[in-house]
């Protein structure tokens, strides 16, 4: 139970960090590889503030997820929009040169080594709870993401924001012709899918760890929670992260020389059970 309690806590982390991308990817139909970048950004906005500024650990979170929207809104204003009638290639190819420059930057002002995150009191140490031993802090990110993953779905299906997005990815001309901004729907999903990732990088630093390398260590693992999950809904995402969280944690523990081979292997089945993802439509983009 134990086990299976930590894979939850890890699989939830794993949908906060790779939510944004679904929103990007699934629905704006635009690979943006450099999302570990902005969830990098939040771990460091919350290592900067908690361990150097001495602000509450509570406090750096909502800043961890402002600080990588504004820059998401930013780049995507001056660099992204002019990407998004692009090639899937060219979006690759230039996502991918901003991570590289992330890592330079962060490495240059930052420094290489791995960043130590000191959690407060409260959050430390073990509960007993329905007989089982659990961590306090991963009992605290559950909440959260679960929080987080409610707020998006009830966002995405019961606002006119969410009901202007849809229109949008489905028939941009359509949309515009209805008086939709599109532009503007499509530079906030974009803020909003950056910081969610910050989020997810903060809430995962003392987790995951922290260092100028996060975007690429953990891309392929955002690329395959989309990818199983599938890419029309933020549902798939979620039970996607939660199978794959449960997955890697179980087999680290009991084969670990196998390594991430069980995520990989998980990630083939599926793919080949459902090819686009276990809740995507057969005609989706």
């Amino acid at each position: 139970m134990t086990i299976l309690f930590d894979g939850i806590a890890y699989g939830m982390l794993l949908f906060i960090l790779a939510c944004g991308l679904a929103l990007t990817l699934g629905l704006m139909n635009f690979i943006n590889l450099a999302h570990g970048a902005f969830a990098m950004a939040g771990g460091y906005v919350l290592v900067i503030l908690s361990q150097q500024a001495g602000v509450p650990f509570l406090a750096c979170l909502p800043i961890a997820f402002l600080v990588p929207a504004l820059i998401g809104a930013l780049l995507e204003r001056t660099l992204y929009q002019h990407l998004y009638g692009r090639s899937h290639l060219d979006q690759v190819l230039f996502s991918i040169g901003i991570v590289f420059m992330a890592i330079t930057a962060t490495r240059y002002f930052m420094g290489s080594g791995q960043q130590i995150v000191q959690l407060p009191d409260y959050l430390q140490g073990r509960v007993e709870l329905l007989g089982t031993s659990m961590g306090v802090y991963r009992l605290f990110t559950i909440a959260i993401c679960a929080l987080v993953a409610g707020l998006i779905q009830l966002g995405l299906s019961k606002t006119r924001f969410g009901s202007q997005l849809r229109a949008a990815v489905d028939d941009a001309t359509v949309a515009r012709g209805l008086g939709i901004n599109v532009s503007l729907v499509f530079a906030v999903t974009f803020a909003v899918g950056s910081g969610l990732a910050g989020l997810g990088g903060a809430l995962g630093a003392e987790v995951l760890g922290l260092d100028p390398v996060f975007p690429l260590r953990y891309m392929i693992y955002f690329l395959v929670v989309v990818a199983v999950g599938g890419t029309t809904t933020i549902t798939g995402p979620f039970i996607a992260a939660l199978i794959l969280g449960v997955a890697d944690v179980l087999g680290k523990y009991y084969v670990p020389s196998l390594g991430a081979f069980i995520i990989y292997t998980l990630m083939v089945v599926i793919l080949l059970w459902r090819p686009h993802g276990l809740f995507s439509r057969a005609g989706a983009r």
